[in-house]
């Protein structure tokens, strides 16, 4: 569950990352200078949202039916695992900017 839970995340920060990413090509019009800055904190607060939920929802509901230990212990995997990924990022990320 916490491997699902950490990669789940990923998945969602790798689309979040494209979107950002490639959402410039995107022809929509004139950018309003307005706009802009309102749609970047939204989806801060949704991006937020989201992975605090797929991280701490689960060991959340556990948490609060009485199994501390094992809320705890999905919680410390799911950060294990999600540590893991972000270090492996950074090599590929060190690795191919060379």
């Amino acid at each position: 569950m916490a491997l699902i839970n950490a990669g789940l995340t990923t998945l969602y920060i790798v689309g979040v990352g494209c979107f950002m990413y490639y959402g410039n090509s995107i022809k929509i019009g004139k950018t309003n200078a307005f706009l802009a800055p309102i749609v970047l904190l939204l989806l801060l607060v949704m991006s937020a949202s989201i992975t605090g939920f797929l991280i701490f929802g689960k060991p959340a509901l556990m948490y609060i039916d009485g199994k501390k230990k094992e809320a705890l212990s999905l919680l410390a995997q799911t950060l294990t695992f999600f540590s893991i990924i972000t270090f492996l990022a950074i090599i590929l990320l060190v690795t191919f900017t060379r």
